[in-house]
């Protein structure tokens, strides 16, 4: 009887044990999918469009800053650091998908040349992973290894990101070449104010859909707003939905035009991109250089030598 108790005991455990962990994979999967910079990933085969527009642009509307640090020159098959940097004023704080305010969270795609790649773990040096932190990367997909995402992540604590980046070997890969190559980086913090599909999230403005007279302003016991309008003209009435998050700025009674904002815009963040060059350099062309610069200062050398003794000769004949 006791190893019966004692055995659903165990069971019940189990149980419960298992429905916390799927519980909580399940919450961070949902807030993980439905963030940046998996709708690129899903939406578009290729992050830089022909126009040299990076799709992240298309849903984070407002423009902010983005920089990239590179080496100018890297040797073959060796692993580099490419750090991107997206500054923001860490105290502002944005509206979050339930209306609260919340920190912002960062994100970056880094489209590299073909045979550029993430470097392995066992090739990264200890001091280049204590940079790195915690941060996961990821291939844009299984074709374009070159074009790395990361994010979403705390701004606060990654506003500065380091990709480890493995160099091609022209000798073992026929598409690398030793040349100078360009390297493109979007960079976003915060949320977006569109989603893939057009509709808005509600870290953007809302507008009036049409002419008239706010007649009723309903707020909503979750969040948000209805605001009937009501057109004069033909005794219309519309009701307009503002989502939990931007705040009004109309009132009962107020008269506005279609497409007038009802309320203000709650966005803090924004998207930016740029572009680094890295040359991928022959090391035959370093020591051909290095004998080069040898040579040009052994000959001066004896240029110098060859000086004195010049003179004492000159001076033990004058003497003479």
């Amino acid at each position: 009887m006791q190893n019966r108790n004692f055995n659903n005991l165990i069971l019940k455990w189990a149980i419960r044990s298992i429905s916390i962990i799927i519980i909580i994979n399940t919450i961070i999967w949902s807030s993980g999918s439905e963030a940046f910079p998996i709708y690129a990933q899903q939406g578009y085969e290729n992050p830089r469009e022909a126009t040299g527009r990076i799709v992240c642009a298309n849903c984070h509307l407002a423009k902010k800053a983005v920089d990239i640090e590179v080496p100018q020159s890297v040797l073959p098959n060796t692993v580099f650091e490419a750090v991107v940097k997206i500054p923001y004023d860490m105290q502002i704080k944005q509206v979050l998908a339930n209306g609260k305010k919340g920190s912002l969270n960062v994100g970056a795609v880094l489209i590299l040349p073909e045979g550029f790649e993430l470097a392995p773990s066992d090739r990264i040096p200890p001091e280049m992973k204590e940079k790195i932190g915690n941060l996961f990367f990821q291939p844009y997909n299984n074709e374009k290894k070159n074009i790395l995402v990361i994010g979403p992540v705390p701004g606060k604590k990654y506003s500065e990101i380091v990709f480890p980046i493995l160099s091609p070997d022209p000798a073992t890969s026929k598409e690398a070449y030793f040349l100078k190559y360009p390297i493109y980086v979007g960079g976003n913090r915060g949320r977006g104010q569109i989603y893939p599909d057009g509709s808005k999230s509600n870290n953007t403005v809302y507008n009036a859909s049409i002419t008239g007279k706010v007649s009723k302003i309903l707020r909503k016991e979750k969040g948000g707003y209805e605001i009937t309008i009501e057109d004069t003209s033909d005794s219309r009435k519309v009701v307009d939905i503002v989502p939990a998050g931007p705040e009004l700025i109309i009132s009962e009674g107020e008269f506005i035009k279609a497409d007038q904002p009802l309320t203000n815009n709650p966005n803090v963040g924004g998207f930016g991109q740029g572009d680094a060059e890295v040359v991928l350099q022959d090391p035959l062309r370093i020591q051909g250089l290095l004998l080069f610069f040898g040579s040009v200062i052994l000959a001066q050398i004896f240029l110098v030598l060859k000086k004195k003794q010049f003179e004492k000769v000159q001076l033990a004949e004058m003497n003479f």
